[in-house]
């Protein structure tokens, strides 16, 4: 099954770059440098796993990943950081964060980090349907 990302990051080249290698590996990559079309994006589509900048100029990574986790728990969100700090680390882990990763990433390393987030949100999303399909059956009194 192909892996359907999103990379946010204010810096154009680098995104460009990262997303064609990852299409390069089969990947379904949508891109954007705005935290607002990004918070869009994941509102409208599905995605496996969200790479997201830390340092954004609009909105503050952690802020986006709050807001994100707040609307859709299940969603995979693995931060990208040029200057990573092991309190914000700490942080993006408490609120939601799968991963964090230094750039440069390295593309296999992150490759993997997708593919692990694709399988714990299949496992999250299946684990949703289960209780609502309980919740329908306890409501009918079946």
């Amino acid at each position: 099954m192909t892996e359907k990302v999103l990379l946010v990051d204010d810096e154009e080249d680098f995104i460009e770059t990262l997303g064609e290698r990852m299409r390069a590996r089969g990947m379904d990559v949508s891109t954007t440098t705005s935290t607002k079309d990004a918070l869009k994006k994941a509102q409208e589509g599905s995605f496996d796993a969200i790479v997201l900048d830390l340092m954004m100029p609009e909105m503050d990574g952690l802020e986006v990943l709050k807001i994100l986790k707040e609307k859709r728990p299940e969603l995979q969100i693995i931060l990208l950081t040029g200057q990573a700090t092991l309190e914000k680390g700490i942080e993006a882990m408490k609120l939601g964060a799968m991963d964090f990763v230094e750039k440069p990433a390295n593309l296999d390393a992150l490759t993997e980090k997708i593919r692990n987030a694709q399988a714990k949100k299949m496992i999250l999303v299946e684990k949703q349907t289960e209780e609502k399909i309980k919740e329908i059956i306890q409501g009918k009194g079946w």
